[in-house]
């Protein structure tokens, strides 16, 4: 058996997110979301019996000549031509035995699939909520209150194709989700343009939900897509005015319905922080869950440790990259 190399390719993930194999790309995968993300690279991984596809996010280091890399946001892992390391009785890679010299990065920051996780000794980064329509239905009695009362009083859901999308409902969007991450105290590199949502929403298989008040005002919205066999809540945001309603009561019950529709799984995703006031919203709606990893990779040890130094990163990865 050959030791496993890897290599990067300069075609801005393409080569991950393509149609392989007769498949069509998925949405973290495909054309349109890592066109969004700014993908510059895909990393291809070859081992004697598969060759592993995952965009990449490639970055200067200190505006130096060192290089590493982070997967673009959300889901994106691996495309597997061949047997999949990780999947029922194959044993995943361990990536100390992978040689990623030839990449020339540092270091590498992959965000794995829910439904597989190539690399042993991955890290459990969340745990996320699942709406399964293959397992009996969850609703907390005082949500489908809510969800009642707000339909009563007038307020309407409507499901839009993403290609369908007008663009006063993108911008009704991009303001819901900025008044919520301004809430959260989001950081930086959560606030999207809306160039951002132009070229993701064209994708196959997305959807804008759009929850409107007695007097068609958008008070809370969703973005959602389909990838790797999950219906994914990836976006969403509520008026800061409307809070008092719970309208994103009414949007998640509607991507339920919607998930039934098209008989997938429903990820809601997690919290901001594990057993936080955003998880138990979404445990509302879950009868199952899943652990969420990553796996964090040095691929030029020597070259680490110099850049790292003594300073404690606590626990961040790459720990030259730690907030001071």
């Amino acid at each position: 058996m050959s030791r496993p190399f890897a290599q990067l390719i300069e075609d801005g993930g393409a080569s991950a997110g393509g149609d392989v194999g007769g498949h069509p790309a998925e949405f973290f995968r495909g054309a349109h979301f890592l066109e969004a993300e700014g993908a510059t690279h895909t990393l291809r991984i070859e081992t004697d019996d598969a060759e592993l596809l995952a965009p990449l996010k490639v970055r200067p280091i200190e505006g130096g000549p060192d290089r590493d890399a982070i997967s673009p946001y959300g889901y994106p892992g691996f495309t597997v031509i061949g047997t999949a390391p990780g999947m029922e009785g194959v044993p995943p890679l361990d990536p100390a035995a992978i040689d990623f010299q030839r990449t020339g990065l540092v270091s590498l920051f992959i965000r794995h699939r829910l439904d597989l996780v190539p690399f042993a000794g991955s890290t459990k980064r969340n745990i996320v909520q699942i709406a399964d329509p293959k397992l009996k239905k969850k609703s907390r009695p005082t949500d489908r209150r809510q969800v009642r009362r707000n339909e009563e009083e007038g307020y309407t859901v409507e499901l839009i194709a993403g290609a369908e999308t007008k663009a006063d409902q993108r911008a009704a969007f991009l303001d819901l989700y900025e008044q919520t991450m301004r809430r959260t105290g989001a950081a930086g590199h959560y606030f999207f343009a809306a160039e951002y949502f132009d070229r993701l929403l064209p994708s196959d298989r997305t959807w804008m939900a759009i929850a409107c008040d007695p007097e068609g005002v958008p008070a809370a919205a969703s973005i959602a897509a389909v990838s790797d066999g999950y219906l994914h809540y990836y976006l969403s945001g509520s008026a800061d005015a409307h809070l008092g309603d719970s309208p994103m009561k009414n949007v998640v019950t509607r991507l339920v319905e919607l998930s039934v529709e098209l008989e997938l799984p429903l990820n809601l995703g997690g919290g901001l922080s594990r057993g936080d006031a955003l998880e138990g919203f979404k445990r509302g709606f879950a009868n199952r869950t899943l652990a969420w990893r990553t796996s964090e990779i040095v691929g030029d040890p020597q070259r680490y440790e110099e850049l790292s130094g003594d300073g404690a990163a606590g626990g961040f990865f790459p720990a030259y990259r730690a907030p001071a």
